[in-house]
């Protein structure tokens, strides 16, 4: 099996570790990305939706550091009982940061984008799929967004996506949990590093070393605005009420920068796309991923991709 990777390699099967009556999961490489690919059994040329996963070292079922949703897990499933591939898989640092990605001190955002370009690539060499759909969740939307000038993809969706650029939004999430004696040095901190200047010595709750503070600026600083009103592919929005981290004046912005999106605002879904009836609600479902999907969510994303 040939494609095309981020290094240029072949990506290589390593093995196929499960088949049911409705799908078949795949383990891929794909340069030095750990993927799995989840096609619907029988299916001929099916649609195929690549999945990208939200901030942090977050892995292929959507779960990070002392979190499990298993929100792409989920929809990965509920997708391909519908008739849809996908394609998840592991951000870099998932599980470590490997020495074929380089120094971490290099690490710069574009790398995720490279990465979602490449894996979009993959989808469509062999003309197995019949579309390819990119499905971003949190700041997985920002990649998706970026990557949607650049790859060869048919429609986007963006799932509880910012519509502002990731350091604006920490300041105003941290704005809500922290005094503002505390809250104010720490947006100093933030503001300095978006404007590419060291922060030292470090502050409680800022403590990026200063050798990965550019990685976080080039994170910090991209606004998702402008590449969004470029991107000429069909492109679906949803969010939800309860969403903690994202809110309702990024959904707004979003479908402003993009007049001709299909748009979903669904009030009681969460962050990690549970309906919820309360915060202690929603805190308990990062850690229960027995927890349905939203469903008209998920139907939603499905007619979408199929239509």
């Amino acid at each position: 099996m040939r494609a095309r990777t981020i290094f240029g390699a072949v990506a290589l099967l390593v093995t196929v570790f499960a088949m049911s009556a409705s799908a078949e999961e795949t383990k891929l490489r794909i340069g030095a990305i750990d993927a799995v690919l989840t096609t619907p059994a029988q299916a001929t040329r099916p649609p195929a939706a690549l999945l990208i996963a939200g901030s942090g070292p977050t892995d292929r079922d959507g779960n990070g550091l002392q979190i499990n949703p298993a929100t792409l897990k989920k929809l990965s499933d509920a997708l391909a009982a519908r008739g849809i591939a996908t394609l998840r898989y592991d951000k870099r640092g998932a599980g470590g940061w490997k020495p074929q990605f380089g120094r971490i001190e290099d690490f710069r955002f574009k790398d995720y984008v490279d990465d979602a370009v490449a894996l979009a690539a993959h989808l469509r060499e062999g003309e197995k799929f019949s579309r390819v759909v990119v499905i971003g969740h949190s700041e997985g939307g920002l990649v998706a967004i970026l990557a949607a000038r650049r790859a060869p993809i048919d429609r986007l969706v963006l799932v509880a996506t910012t519509a502002r650029r990731q350091g604006d939004l920490l300041k105003e999430q941290l704005a809500r949990q922290v005094r503002p004696d505390v809250f104010k040095p720490i947006a100093d901190g933030i503001d300095a590093i978006m404007a590419g200047r060291t922060v030292e010595p470090l502050l409680p709750g800022l403590n990026t070393p200063p050798a990965l503070q550019p990685s976080l600026a080039s994170a910090f600083t991209e606004d998702p605005i402008p590449p969004l009103r470029q991107v000429t592919q069909p492109i679906l929005i949803a969010a939800g009420g309860r969403d903690r981290q994202v809110s309702r004046q990024d959904f707004d912005a979003l479908t402003a920068a993009a007049p001709k999106a299909e748009t979903l605002w669904l009030p009681e879904m969460n962050h990690v796309l549970n309906d919820v009836r309360d915060e202690a609600d929603d805190l308990a479902t990062y850690n229960q991923p027995e927890r349905a999907l939203n469903a008209k969510l998920v139907d939603t994303i499905a007619a979408f991709v199929l239509r």
